[in-house]
């Protein structure tokens, strides 16, 4: 777009572009994006972060840890790993204090640093310009030879070519997808899951096609719209980012008023020569020069782009770079606002809080509870008993022979079932149904608070209370 005046906010009047995504058009159809192919040092490193992100996806559910995989989010059986360290849904806080820390983050990281998470490491990012659209250029070329390739009638050219873009893609998609789907359920399990047949696991084999569709869904036909209207992240960075944030920004002060390239030598041009280089190679369509826009994922291939161009004709680089909007207007270094200095505060505190109630989280997690609908028993003539269920998950790998001790009060517990369903295995679980019988001089109220341990040999690993229930007074 032409601007020919700046001010204290920026350098653009007309702001009406903000007004519709570059996706959609005037009348609400799709403009499909034909992003030219990028090439450059930025280029260069974002391929390099690519590569070890992809080795580490496709490496990591084959690591285990203590028998168990490094990283599982299995929310089906609400059960989640985290480097080795197990949590069931009774770690629910750890898992919220987790999540708000996550959030803290990300919220300081954009305060700071912009979407650079979103150019760089988002798998979405990674997937669509590493991996699915380098297989585009390949396979159709670069975007004129795209554009031309679908105008063009079905003949044997590109019946060929699409439909091996279509079946490399899907082929892609259902690697991908599944891999994502072991992180769910595991590796092990996917792997089973494979090697039978689909009858004994139907649900099994659905979840893994579910998978693949939706990625070669994403990749093949709503691409970059991932960004502009599924993901919250672009959206929050309006009421994330400041004048001192870190963005891919358009130098406005040194680049306008645009001229051409025949006229470089008039000495109120500025270096921008309105090659629009930048536009053609920008994944989401849009124009930097413009200014921070939603769309807008810093994936630097603007960047790249334009150095190019400025290299050409002889100007400095850096038109289009990593600055601040006050780095632009005023020339002024990222600053450490008291907004970063409250963010950086907050995360500390929640660290801190967090590494607290990961390290002193108990390895059981005990619930006993006394039977529903059952009131006390009478047992001989000087003694009250009460039904009670327990239930014990086992937070580690470690095999334990508990033992349920009465603390508070003198009296016997008597299992009912085999006593041995308190062997726990590694990261398992024990239900079971117990007698508590007490002495009934020693039960004064209707309900009397007791108290039991929970040992593991000699010992004590949690302590638990409750009610037991006796005649009114």
């Amino acid at each position: 777009m032409e601007t020919d005046s700046k001010g204290e906010e920026g350098f653009v009047k007309d702001e009406s572009f903000r007004d519709s995504i570059s996706t959609i058009s005037e009348e609400g159809s799709r403009n499909w994006i034909y992003p030219q192919k990028p090439k450059g040092q930025l280029y260069d490193k974002r391929k390099l972060v690519s590569y070890a992100y992809l080795v580490l996806f496709f490496t990591v559910p084959f690591i285990k840890l203590n028998g168990e995989p490094l990283l599982l989010l299995n929310v089906l059986e609400r059960k989640f790993i985290i480097f080795g360290l197990i949590f069931w849904p009774q770690d629910l806080f750890l898992a919220a204090l987790a999540l708000l820390t996550f959030m803290v983050f990300i919220v300081l990281f954009t305060v700071v640093f912009g979407r650079l998470f979103c150019g760089w490491v988002c798998p979405q990012t990674i997937f669509m310009e590493m991996v699915f659209r380098r297989i585009e250029y390949w396979i159709e070329g670069d975007a004129n030879q795209q554009r031309r390739l679908n105008k063009q009638s079905w003949n044997r050219e590109k019946i060929t070519k699409k439909t091996g873009k279509l079946l490399a893609f899907f082929a892609l998609s259902f690697v991908i997808g599944n891999f994502f789907y072991s992180y769910i359920i595991g590796m092990d399990k996917l792997i089973h899951i494979i090697t039978q047949p689909f009858a004994d696991h139907v649900g099994g084999f659905l979840g893994m096609i579910a998978f693949a569709g939706v990625f070669f869904f994403v990749y093949t036909y709503f691409r970059e719209q991932v960004c502009l209207v599924v993901c919250p992240y672009g959206r929050l960075q309006g009421v994330l980012l400041d004048r001192n944030s870190i963005v891919v920004a358009y130098d406005y002060v040194r680049g306008e008023p645009r001229t051409k390239p025949k006229k470089l030598e008039d000495t109120k041009a500025g270096d921008c020569i309105d090659c629009k280089a930048c536009v053609r190679v920008c994944p989401t369509g849009i124009d930097i020069r413009n200014g921070t826009q939603l769309e807008c994922v810093n994936c630097t291939a603007c960047i790249d782009a334009c150095d190019h161009i400025m290299e050409e004709i002889g100007k400095p680089k850096g038109l289009i770079r990593y600055d601040s909007e006050n780095g632009i207007a005023k020339g002024t270094k990222l600053k450490v606002t008291p907004r970063i200095i409250g963010y950086s505060a907050v995360l500390l505190l929640l660290v801190v809080g967090l590494s607290f109630g990961i390290s002193n989280r108990s390895n059981i997690e005990t619930t006993i509870l006394r039977a529903p609908g059952m009131l006390f028993q009478k047992v001989g003539t000087d003694s009250l008993s009460n039904l009670y269920n327990f239930k014990i998950v086992n937070k580690t790998h470690e095999k334990m022979l508990l033992k349920l001790k009465l603390e508070s009060h003198r009296g016997t517990i008597k299992h009912i079932g085999s006593v041995n369903k308190l062997n726990l295995i590694d990261a398992g679980m024990s239900e079971g149904t117990f007698f508590v019988t007490i002495h009934r001089k020693d039960i004064q109220e209707r309900k009397t608070k007791i108290t039991f341990s929970i040992m593991n040999g000699e010992k004590l690993l949690e302590k638990y209370s409750t009610n037991f229930l006796g005649p009114a007074k």
